[in-house]
């Protein structure tokens, strides 16, 4: 079983930066992908930025040239640094994880989740 457990949310001001965390613990022999998704009150659960274990990342485009996806593959925890913060920004931000365990058995792990607000 794996498990993320994920920090840095918080409320910030329009313009602002906010730092994410997401650590992964458990039965892991390697993870393929991390990711951040979020989800806005009333609205559907979308991706934000995905980042594979030789660093290729994506991102969605209203995040592009904003937000900053990494990684450590050592400590098997993804970032996701978020600068120019806007309103439309809050929701709750979750972590993903697809890999494989020590058994390599896949799975596909997801976060408790942490809410991000801008506001002024």
């Amino acid at each position: 079983q794996v498990q993320l457990v994920e920090s840095g949310g918080g409320l910030v001001q329009p313009g602002g930066s906010l730092r994410l965390s997401c650590a992964a613990s458990g039965s892991i022999f390697s993870i393929y992908v991390m990711g951040w998704y979020r989800q806005a009150p009333g609205k559907q659960r979308e991706l934000v930025a995905t980042i594979t274990s030789v660093g290729t990342t994506t991102y969605r485009e209203s995040v592009k040239g904003r937000f900053t996806i990494s990684r450590d593959n050592a400590k098997n925890t993804v970032y996701l640094q978020m600068n120019s913060l806007k309103p439309e920004d809050t929701a709750v931000y979750y972590c993903n994880a697809d890999g494989s365990d020590s058994d390599q058995r896949l799975f596909g792990s997801w976060g408790q989740g942490t809410q991000v607000t801008v506001s002024s």
